[in-house]
């Protein structure tokens, strides 16, 4: 039985399941001659390469959003106000003329 190849693509996206070396790690993420994307040194599919100038903007964009997130506590923008009446029952009436 053939031994299944570690590194390659599949529908064009490359996977590699060879153990990284420390030196392969640090220069995967630092390519300044490609794009915003690399192809990742261990797993499937592509990461930031922080040689890039977008990759920055990137992970400022998702640092602020998340830091929004954790001052709001979560809650999708409802108040206090409104958490304490959705938990009362509703009355509907139905006017049928």
């Amino acid at each position: 039985m053939a031994d299944k190849p570690s590194s390659g693509e599949i529908l064009g996206i490359p996977y590699n399941f060879e153990r990284p070396s420390l030196g392969r790690l640090l220069s995967s993420y630092w390519q300044p001659d490609k794009g915003m994307l690399v192809e990742k040194p261990f797993g499937i599919g592509y990461t930031l390469n922080l040689a890039n100038w977008r990759s920055w903007i990137v992970l400022a964009v998702a640092g602020g959003l998340y830091y929004q997130q954790t001052q709001s506590g979560g809650s999708a923008g409802a108040s206090d106000d409104d958490a304490d009446a959705s938990d009362e029952p509703v009355e509907v009436i139905v006017d049928d003329d």
